[in-house]
């Protein structure tokens, strides 16, 4: 399998402005900028999306493996923070925030199963950063 997406970019990089497609069309010439990226600019960024990709990936990945344990979890909700490094244009962390309600599972239980997702999930193989994970149970 094989996704894509394309960007086009105008300009400077301050000045300039672009836009992202994807074959899906989510994203159908998304604006993205300087400001969108640095500041409060209208349009999306790299880290959002990098962000995004992951806390999707992640929550489909622990919803498999709850599934393949033999639960059925009511509802899980991650959200994924990327970090990037402005200093150094180094982009350091992702963390991962998750709120699970799941009927009949241990804590323990729980703990083995959201850090296998953590760490077997197709995005977080991919990203090569800092990786945490805060998981409640409710």
């Amino acid at each position: 399998m094989k996704r894509n997406a394309t960007a086009v970019w105008n300009g400077t990089i301050k000045e300039g402005k672009g836009h992202l497609t994807t074959d899906s069309t989510v994203l159908n010439q998304t604006q993205y900028s300087f400001a969108s990226r640095f500041a409060d600019g209208i349009g999306t960024n790299p880290e959002e999306l990098m962000a995004a990709a992951h806390a999707g990936c992640f929550t489909m990945k622990l919803s498999l493996d709850l599934t393949e344990a033999g639960f059925n979890p009511t509802s899980l909700e991650t959200k994924a923070t990327i970090t990037l490094d402005t200093n150094t244009g180094t982009i350091t962390t992702s963390n991962l925030v998750l709120t699970a309600s799941i009927p009949d599972i241990t804590e323990e239980q729980f703990r083995e199963i959201t850090a296998g997702a953590k760490a077997n999930c197709p995005v977080s193989k991919a990203y090569n950063l800092d990786i945490t994970l805060d998981a409640k149970l409710v």
